[in-house]
């Protein structure tokens, strides 16, 4: 299953990280991105489908050949742009009127897929596969700030929790979100926390059981929206089941929605955007936490 979780990340055409870099600090440090992989293409469509996953297509997805070469370039990317700056440096560039930005993992990357239609030129996605918060952080500033937001709706922690950069800790979860946040307090953008979805195992991580974890944190984040004022899209609430599990009938892999899923996330964040909205930006005040 890692290496179908992998492939996802060449929907964005990771392949080109191994061409030739730059070297040193230079004006275009971004290699020309590579033509999206048809199989990732393929995958991220029978992800989000609700219909189970054609063996066939499993089976090319979990191909032992693939997944290494999909990892290798996972890692060659990681070594020159570990936050991947890159990745939507052309779109940044060409973006006008951009009034809402979905800043995310997988989940968020994926809900394009699901339902394009929830995005515009207006409502953009800047999700990428596999990224934790400290990923996001430093993402921030040229992925939301940069586009002048009017909302940033920021969806985080289920690769923190599954620790894909890395040992971490609660705390170093929370000041991500902590900052991310203070940064669009600075620059009068209004922000919607979002909830980590439910999910009670990870097939990448077998080993853990994070459903109790997810809820914690998720405590966090409702409290601390509410101790700064911002808006609340509880998805958990939404889609788990009493054990803290996605609910059956919103995810085949136990992580990512699928369109069922997401037509209920984008009722949850409808309303938290408008809530958004109507409360207008945090004035900054030195980054209060609950």
């Amino acid at each position: 299953m890692r290496s179908l979780i992998v492939a996802l990340g060449l929907l964005a055409g990771v392949a080109g990280a191994a061409q030739a870099q730059p070297v040193g600090m230079v004006a275009d440090p971004c290699p020309p991105l590579a033509a999206p992989d048809p199989l990732g293409v393929e995958i991220a469509q029978a992800m989000v489908a609700d219909v189970p996953f054609p063996p066939a297509l499993l089976a090319k997805a979990m191909d032992p050949a693939r997944g290494a070469a999909a990892e290798k370039a996972k890692a060659e990317k990681a070594a020159s742009d570990w936050a991947d700056l890159c990745r939507y440096r052309p779109e940044n560039a060409a973006a006008q009127g951009v009034e809402t930005v979905f800043m995310g993992d997988s989940i968020t990357e994926l809900w394009m897929v699901a339902d394009p239609g929830f995005f515009s030129a207006a409502r953009v996605d800047r999700g990428i596969s596999g990224q934790t918060s400290a990923q996001m952080l430093l993402r921030f500033m040229p992925d939301v700030v940069a586009l002048r937001p009017k909302v940033v709706h920021i969806l985080a922690g289920t690769n923190d929790v599954a620790g894909n950069t890395g040992p971490n800790r609660p705390e170093d979860f929370k000041n991500n979100i902590s900052a991310m946040a203070d940064i669009a307090d600075a620059n009068r953008i209004a922000v919607v926390i979002g909830a980590i979805p439910p999910a009670d195992r990870f097939l990448w991580r077998g080993e853990l059981k994070p459903a109790a974890q997810i809820v914690e944190l998720n405590a966090w984040l409702k409290a601390f929206a509410a101790a700064r004022g911002y808006a609340f899209a509880d998805y958990h609430a939404a889609m788990a089941t009493p054990a803290g599990a996605m609910a059956p009938a919103f995810s085949k892999d136990f992580v990512h929605p699928n369109r069922a899923g997401y037509a209920v996330m984008r009722q949850v964040a409808e309303q938290a955007l408008d809530e958004a909205r109507r409360r207008g930006p945090r004035r900054a005040s030195g980054g209060t936490r609950p």
